[in-house]
């Protein structure tokens, strides 16, 4: 037995020897480094812009007549109201100047009717007359007399014709028609004013609306041909959201007009007018809006 424990002891020390010699050949293993925190890439804000509402059709704003003098009649009525639906040539409004037209031209009517009795009472003193020189029994210088005569009234007919027509003119001109079917937008002219550049009234042809909204031309870039856009109201005219695509891209870049109500805005802005059609329900929402102040957001592509 106590010869066996030298060999015991040699072989367990041999088998040491190999398993340390075995780990120090085995091939490093490269530690992983730790995961890094994963970079968030947030999304583009939505560009948004504030805008108004207008009609989609043609708008036209009728103006007075323009006297002699250079001047506008007063409108003496107002037939219409802001958001009334009209037809072509409806009276809209009606002008001071009406009562005196109408004055004037029942004098020259009647003026008329004294020139046709006169110059057919003429005419049978020119045959009459006619007659008798033939006969000799009137002498040539007054049938020429006469002649003369009926050639003056004629002429002054004629001249009298000529300013019924004109107060005619100006008896159209002194009620302010609409030229179009449509609706009426802005009343902008009141009782006993006169209009100036402005005009009298707008009037839309169209009873759908769209918006016009003004991009910064910063955020142009962004804005794309049929995207979505939602819209709400800046100062609560109309509650939910209204729903839209564009559908027009300006070209051009320009000054801003539909101001902010915010006194810090930018009213120098540089802007790109974009349009953007309403749906059918919210078209229908705000037929009689125009004019209303609205912010779109353009939804991302």
């Amino acid at each position: 037995m106590s010869g066996r424990l030298p060999w015991l002891a040699g072989g367990l020390g041999l088998l040491v020897l190999l398993g340390l010699f075995a780990v120090l050949r085995r091939p490093s293993v490269p530690s992983q480094p730790a995961p890094a925190n994963p970079v968030t890439v947030r999304p583009p804000e939505a560009v948004a812009a504030l805008g108004q509402l207008e009609p989609a059709g043609d708008v036209r704003r009728l103006a007075a007549p323009v006297s002699g003098f250079g001047g506008t009649p007063r409108v003496a009525q107002m037939l219409v109201r802001e958001g009334d639906r009209v037809r072509r040539g409806d009276v809209l409004a009606s002008f001071d100047s009406r009562p005196q037209i109408l004055a004037d031209l029942s004098g020259v009517q009647e003026t008329l009717r004294t020139l046709d009795i006169e110059i057919r009472m003429q005419k049978r003193e020119v045959s009459r007359y006619a007659a008798a020189a033939r006969e000799g029994a009137a002498a040539l210088v007054l049938l020429e007399d006469k002649q003369d005569e009926l050639v003056r009234l004629e002429g002054e007919r004629r001249e009298t014709l000529a300013r019924e027509r004109k107060l005619q003119a100006d008896l159209k001109d002194s009620e302010l028609r609409s030229p179009i079917d449509g609706v009426v937008l802005k009343v902008i002219t009141r009782v006993g004013e006169r209009s100036g550049t402005d005009g009298v009234l707008e009037v839309g042809a169209s009873q759908e609306m769209e918006a016009l909204i003004e991009v910064y031309e910063s955020d142009v870039n962004r804005i794309l041909l049929g995207q979505a856009v939602t819209l709400v109201s800046e100062n609560g005219g109309f509650s939910g959201r209204l729903e839209g695509e564009v559908m027009r891209i300006s070209p051009q870049v320009r000054q801003r007009r539909v101001l902010s109500t915010d006194p810090t805005g930018d009213a120098d802005a540089r802007i790109v007018e974009v349009r953007v059609r309403l749906n059918a329900e919210s078209a229908a929402r705000v037929t009689r809006l125009a004019g209303m102040k609205v912010i779109a957001r353009f939804q991302n592509p």
